[in-house]
């Protein structure tokens, strides 16, 4: 049979069409039927029928089944049958419905920029993945050293319901693999520098795969693709990384900061494992506000895979509001505030709270900032900025301090978060869209505000403090959750 050809069944499993054809293998959406009308719907990759008898393609093929069916984790694709029918090898495997990330990034690059939040939340499910498959041990414990060797965004799956699994561990390397493998397989522009040198590998080399997609999510520009092979090799070799921010401004110095570490040339200089890249990923996303989970994922997946070609009716993060080009990122600065009167037998505020808060809304006028959300004696305020963070935290810092001698002097206690971020702000609303009030910068400004009624301080998150040249001082690597922490410092 050619290769072309969509065969009506594949060993028990009915072909419903074919999904894709590859270098090695072709690959299709099929059915494995059961008892009482029970049916599946399964991915069955099969090898091409032009490599069926090559040995070195069918011990590849036979890999990849092993390999994966060793690994069960919810961010790993599932292998359920390794079987042969007449000369075709073929692997029956867990069916994600939606899209791989390349064709999901090729679609959401026409309608603007990729959130930030969903990228950095993909990168960590993918981080799960390979903490998981890097520290692998086989059935008498020993470790199996699994190196995946093909992380790009076609192997990143992305499904309706905001899953991400990767997939394809044809050319992975293993301890229970014999020999070496000398040429050089798999998609030259995501490897990093020693895979491509022919280098011992470990799970440095997917870390540093995994950087090159974060890059391109992020910038939408590709790091190392050339016009030819040699080149692109070239590239990789010498791990010459340009500023994401150049690119797209909105992007904080933490965050570049961490792209850059894990695009070391030298795996000594990157994270020294999944782990502790993940523990660094859930801090930087805690700190800049960057909230976003499975549901928030399937829903901007829907959102692209329905969009028309032309860019309209499409919104970032999949939240009602305007369409993502035509909504750019805007660099914020949140001020959230809130007085609280002394206990009564210390003393009796001087003036109300509708009063006090009238008082505030001149000084905030004053510095520039707009009051967002206002009640008696709570605010919450926005300075958006054209680029940079530096002017508008300096002058939140001293709006904040000036609010709370204020505050003081009427007799209240002020409790401050001051927190620098980006958001999507509409021009016809001057918000972003809905629930604006539990993303990013905003939440986190309040969730600061609230921690400092314990202290009598104005707090700010790290990237606010790296804007000051003085005056601030850390406050605590505070917990949040698990083993996730944020550094916190106060003012003054």
């Amino acid at each position: 049979m050619a290769d072309n050809a969509v065969p009506e069944s594949i060993g028990a499993y009915r072909v419903v069409e074919k999904i894709a054809t590859g270098g090695m293998a072709e690959v299709f959406r099929a059915i494995s039927s059961g008892a009482k009308g029970f049916e599946k719907t399964v991915v069955i990759k099969r090898i091409l029928g032009s490599l069926a008898q090559d040995e070195e393609f069918r011990d590849l093929f036979k890999g990849e089944a092993f390999i994966a069916a060793m690994l069960a984790h919810g961010n790993i694709v599932q292998v359920f049958e390794l079987s042969e029918e007449g000369e075709h090898l073929f692997i029956a495997m867990e069916y994600v419905q939606g899209t791989d990330l390349a064709r999901l990034l090729t679609r959401a690059r026409a309608l603007g920029d990729f959130p930030v939040p969903l990228a950095l939340y993909i990168v960590g499910e993918v981080l799960r993945a390979l903490g998981f498959a890097h520290s692998a041990t086989g059935a008498d414990g020993a470790p199996l050293h699994i190196v995946h060797c093909d992380i790009s965004p076609q192997n990143i799956l992305v499904s309706l319901a905001g899953e991400v699994k990767i997939t394809d561990f044809g050319i992975s390397r293993a301890a229970i693999q014999v020999g070496s493998q000398e040429v050089i397989r798999g998609k030259y522009a995501y490897m990093s520098p020693e895979q491509v040198e022919g280098r011992t590998l470990d799970g440095r080399s997917d870390l540093f795969s995994l950087g090159i997609v974060l890059y391109e999510l992020l910038t939408g520009r590709r790091l190392f693709k050339a016009k030819s092979r040699d080149e692109t090799l070239a590239r990789v070799r010498r791990a010459e990384v340009p500023s994401p921010r150049a690119y797209r401004p909105d992007l904080s110095e933490d965050l570049e900061s961490f792209l850059l570490r894990t695009l070391s040339r030298s795996p000594d200089d990157r994270w020294h494992d999944a782990s502790e890249m993940g523990e660094a990923l859930q801090a930087l996303m805690m700190r800049e506000g960057h909230r976003a989970g499975a549901a928030e994922l399937g829903t901007f997946v829907r959102d692209v895979l329905e969009a028309p070609a032309a860019p309209t009716g499409i919104t970032g993060a999949g939240l009602a509001g305007r369409p993502l080009r035509s909504v750019p990122p805007t660099p914020v600065v949140v001020m959230a505030i809130e007085a609280s009167p002394p206990p009564r037998s210390i003393s009796t505020p001087r003036t109300s709270l509708p009063v006090l808060s009238q008082e505030w809304a001149g000084v905030v006028a004053e510095a520039g900032g707009e009051v967002w959300e206002r009640g008696d004696g709570s605010f919450l305020v926005c300075w958006a900025v054209a680029s940079g963070f530096k002017e508008a935290v300096g002058r939140a810092v001293r709006t904040a301090l000036a609010l709370q001698k204020l505050t003081s002097q009427a007799g209240y206690r002020l409790s401050v978060g001051v927190a620098p971020g980006v958001a999507r702000i509409q021009p016809e609303t001057r918000r972003p869209p809905d629930p604006w009030e539990l993303a990013g910068p905003f939440y986190l400004a309040r969730w600061m505000m609230n921690l400092s009624a314990h202290r009598g301080r104005v707090l700010l998150t790290e990237v606010g403090a790296r804007q000051m040249e003085s005056g601030t001082s850390l406050l605590g690597r505070i917990p949040i959750q698990g083993n996730k922490f944020i550094n916190l410092y106060e003012v003054g």
